[in-house]
């Protein structure tokens, strides 16, 4: 007898505990799922304070910047071709000085040295020309990039006052986003918006 009520009495406190986790477990469960569903259900509408430009479109259409590449472009033609006439002077030099080397022209060794350095100094100051230029262009190129970034920086500030998004991010091509919905590609409304605060400088 005693062996038997011990067995029920197991049965019995299994069963219990069997139906307490189903109560607790089944209800959370059922919660969750209506959570979920729910969630899903609300998330269709959701759109994320988030927004993206594309740089290469923005810059192909903001008057600025093209502005700012003709005069760059400028700048650089006119000191291709400073550098370019240089070039084309020494080299005629150089030719004269191994025809009159060719024909005996010079009186003396001497004279031939002097101007075989003088040649050769020439040739100096070319180079030196020639990298200062080339400075010139990278530093005007930096100033141009900076420039353009601080005005473009500055209108997507005002652009985005009072905030309407949290974050405002800048794309070329696949460089830092692989797909994004188009609902977040504000390109066109930034292009509008700085080609309509710029004013051209006269000339």
């Amino acid at each position: 007898m005693k062996n038997s009520n011990y067995i029920i009495n197991g049965i019995l406190i299994v069963a219990v505990i069997v139906l307490f986790i189903l109560q607790f477990t089944g209800g959370k469960a059922g919660t969750k799922h209506s959570e979920t569903t729910d969630g899903v259900a609300d998330s269709s509408g959701f759109h994320l304070p988030i927004a993206y430009i594309r740089t290469d479109s923005l810059l192909s259409n903001y008057n600025f910047y093209k502005d700012l590449s003709d005069e760059m472009m400028k700048k650089f033609e006119d000191k291709s071709l400073s550098v370019k006439q240089r070039e084309d002077r020494l080299k005629k030099e150089i030719t004269e000085y191994y025809q009159k080397l060719q024909n005996n022209v010079f009186y003396s060794q001497e004279r031939q040295m002097q101007e075989q350095n003088r040649l050769t100094g020439l040739q100096t100051e070319l180079e030196k020309y020639t990298a200062s230029v080339d400075q010139e262009i990278k530093f005007e190129q930096a100033k141009m990039s900076q420039q353009l970034q601080d005005t473009i920086v500055s209108a997507v500030k005002d652009f985005n006052t009072p905030k309407k998004y949290e974050i405002i991010l800048s794309n070329a091509g696949t460089d830092n986003i692989i797909y994004a919905d188009d609902s977040y590609d504000i390109t066109a409304e930034i292009t509008e918006f700085l080609n309509a605060r710029y004013v051209p400088q006269k000339k």
